[in-house]
């Protein structure tokens, strides 16, 4: 049924004339007719972007397998972030003294061996890519590592990176200062794999009756809803004194409803962070723990750990993080 709209006023020198646009609506597309100029407006899938964040001198199977697993599942677009960060090269000048050269000549073929090495890694994530049949693009970003990944992430539905990831020649142990500065500032959720990448399986969602936590559960939903028929678990720790009711009970089992109408819940006493990791531990491979977290600065994260830092030196297993302000 064409229904008629008054719009605005085409404007003269002195004379205003009011308009009306017909619209004619059906079951696929709406079009608008005007002075016998027709303008469709068709409707379009709804897809997320996820981006993948790739050192190309280190290759991270885990990340890359991870990330085009939950783009080909939730039909996302993919971005493959290689952070060529150009104060970052595999060889030191004190490897090189060590060698006894350092002239210019030996600086530019370590140069273009790691330039071989970048780019053999961006086109094998693109032969991949391909290959899940997913949608995909690579960026090769080339300043400071740690400045473009959080930069990309502000136009980014989710995150995957390797938990080691440090983008420098050495290791660390986790969480890496690479890592602990991204989840300081980072602007949309993180997914945090581990060495070997194993599909999941199961959740863990872990709840203390504050905002982030609920968020973080949320968040997960909308941008993995293909995860919602995995088994469940609301694993809360309530401390020595507390009782064994979850905490906003009626409202959060709920919202779990819509969400994981299948879930479990668990309330435990004790010191909550040694009873959790207690509880992890009992689990198996392909676990996925789904946390929330206030935004801290990366000065309170050094000095004070998260329970994401404590999970990733205890655990080392796959971590979902979304940050609430």
């Amino acid at each position: 049924m064409p229904v008629c709209i008054s719009t605005g006023l085409n404007r003269g020198l002195k004379k205003y004339t009011l308009t009306t646009v017909s619209f004619g609506f059906d079951t696929n597309h709406l079009q608008r007719k005007q002075k016998g100029i027709i303008l469709a407006a068709t409707k379009t899938e709804h897809m997320n972007k996820i981006i993948a964040a790739m050192d190309g001198l280190k290759y991270s199977t885990a990340t890359e397998q991870c990330a085009i697993d939950i783009a080909k599942q939730t039909g996302s677009h993919l971005t493959g972030v290689f952070l060529d960060d150009f104060t970052y090269s595999s060889f030191t000048v004190y490897q090189m003294v060590q060698k006894n050269d350092v002239s210019e000549k030996a600086i530019r073929q370590y140069s273009e061996k790691d330039k071989k090495t970048r780019d053999k890694a961006a086109e094998h994530f693109e032969n991949a890519c391909r290959k899940a049949g997913v949608q995909y693009n690579v960026h090769r970003d080339r300043n400071i590592s740690i400045q473009d990944l959080l930069h990309e992430s502000i136009y980014a539905d989710l995150l995957v990176i390797d938990q080691k990831e440090t983008f420098t020649h050495y290791e660390e142990k986790t969480p890496t200062g690479f890592i602990r500065e991204l989840l300081s500032e980072v602007q949309c959720p993180v997914l945090l794999v581990n060495k070997k990448y194993i599909p999941f399986k199961k959740l863990i969602l872990l709840y203390d009756g504050g905002p982030s936590a609920v968020y973080a559960v949320k968040m997960f939903s909308y941008l993995l809803p293909s995860f919602s028929s995995l088994p469940a678990d609301v694993l809360a720790a309530k401390g020595f004194y507390g009782d064994l009711h979850l905490p906003d009970n009626r409202l959060m089992k709920e919202l779990m409803k819509r969400h994981y109408p299948k879930a479990s819940y668990e309330v435990l006493k004790g010191q909550p962070q040694t009873e959790i990791i207690n509880r992890l531990r009992k689990e198996k491979e392909g676990t996925l723990v789904v946390l929330g977290s206030n935004r801290r600065g990366s000065l309170s994260r050094w000095f004070k750990e998260s329970m994401a830092d404590i999970l990733m030196e205890k655990m080392q297993g796959p971590l979902f993080v979304a940050y609430h302000k």
